[in-house]
């Protein structure tokens, strides 16, 4: 009987060993996630062309996993994507050195523009030395992201759209870039001002939260990061997170947003991200590229 009772007690305390042992390997994996981005009006010369999405690095954090950051650059630029967008949170905050961790970032990061592919990023909460929404946003970090991504090159889109490049596409599509939610900086109708509504455009974002203000029809394919998938999913059960428990199944993790959340129209995808936040864990929810393969809506 009592060997009946050290079994029981054994077994899940074993489960818990090797979910735990495996939540540290996780980290360092790559998952390459292929979706379909339906863009409604979308140039003929944009038809299969591809965008990848990275995010949520948190290099500084303690146990962080940013030595992936040069495998996953490697990854992209073996794609050859036409554009790269980059979600925010580059930086952990309150790390000791700020400006030797971006210098990281910059390093990691500068591949992708000598090789000739654009970069374009948001900032997020991080990037404002903001853990919670209750602490008052740091400007000067924020500045000292912009700065160190601009001096590679990487072009931030701050509530504004740009047109992507295509030699030889007549019509442009458009990249349209919302501001970091948390230090309320994401002013929908600033980033939408400078397009048309017919216009073919890309949407991106750090926080998921900024999609449900965004008009309906303004964004059939936006991207945002942030959650890093709640870092522990339940295991076979792909589309579930802890978040997703808390929230009664509300939490926009990780995919494919459902249907009533955001305005009619629009559709949101969500990155797991790169890094790691609070604990150097990640069960059943690997670091994520995303790479969005254009097409134009159905008729």
């Amino acid at each position: 009987m009592k060997l009946k009772k050290r079994m029981i007690l054994y077994i899940p305390l074993t489960v818990l060993v090797i979910l735990f042992t495996w939540g540290m390997v996780e980290p360092y994996t790559i998952d390459v996630e292929e979706e379909e981005a339906v863009i409604p009006n979308l140039p003929e010369e944009w038809e299969d062309r591809k965008i990848i999405a990275i995010g949520d690095f948190q290099v500084g954090m303690w146990l962080d996993n940013d030595g992936l950051i040069e495998d996953v650059v490697d990854r992209i630029i073996d794609r050859s994507p036409d554009a790269v967008v980059l979600l925010g949170d580059y930086v952990y905050q309150s790390v000791n050195d700020h400006q030797n961790e971006m210098e990281k970032v910059q390093s990691y990061l500068k591949p992708l523009t000598e090789e000739g592919i654009p970069v374009y990023a948001v900032l997020g909460n991080h990037d404002y030395n903001m853990s919670s929404r209750k602490v008052d946003p740091s400007e000067e970090t924020a500045e000292r992201v912009r700065r160190k991504l601009k001096d590679i090159d990487i072009e931030i889109l701050h509530n504004r759209s740009v047109a992507l490049e295509n030699e030889r596409a007549d019509e442009p599509l458009y990249l349209t870039g919302i501001g970091a939610r948390w230090p309320e900086k994401d002013e929908i109708p600033r980033a939408f001002e400078n397009i048309e509504e017919e216009d073919a455009r890309f949407v991106m974002m750090h926080n998921p939260e900024s999609f449900d203000e965004i008009p309906e029809g303004a964004a059939s394919t936006a991207v945002a990061g942030h959650t890093h998938g709640g870092q522990i999913r339940i295991p076979f059960t792909p589309h579930w997170s802890w978040k997703d428990l808390v929230a009664k199944g509300k939490a926009r993790v990780d995919g494919w947003t459902k249907e009533e959340y955001g305005n009619d129209e629009n559709s949101l995808y969500v990155n797991r991200g790169i890094g790691l936040s609070m604990i150097p864990v990640r069960v059943n929810n690997p670091p994520e590229i995303t790479e969005f393969q254009l097409t134009g809506a159905e008729e």
